[in-house]
């Protein structure tokens, strides 16, 4: 009997493992407007006008804080960089 209970917890840690590591692998890596700002090389305020302008999506936490997909971020750099930008960080 001691068998079938430690083969059934054992089981248990393992599937729940498998499932932590499935959910991690779905959720998007997502920033701060201050680490945006760093990679835009602008100010955190410049990414704030720009997710209000819809120029950049951004998710609000629970507490009501921007966050941004990095796949999204890492696009639109790609983009811009491509097209050098020397107007004061303007999309």
């Amino acid at each position: 009997h001691n068998t079938c209970l430690i083969s059934y917890e054992t089981d248990k840690l393992l599937l729940n493992a498998l499932k932590g590591n499935l959910m991690k692998s779905d959720q998007e890596v997502l920033l701060t407007p201050s680490e945006v700002a760093t990679l835009f090389r602008v100010d955190p305020k410049t990414v704030t006008r720009w997710a209000k302008a819809g120029k950049l999506t951004s998710i609000r936490t629970l507490g009501g804080h921007r966050r941004f997909k990095e796949s999204e971020v890492k696009a639109l750099l790609t983009a811009t960089t491509n097209n050098s930008f020397g107007d004061g960080g303007k999309l």
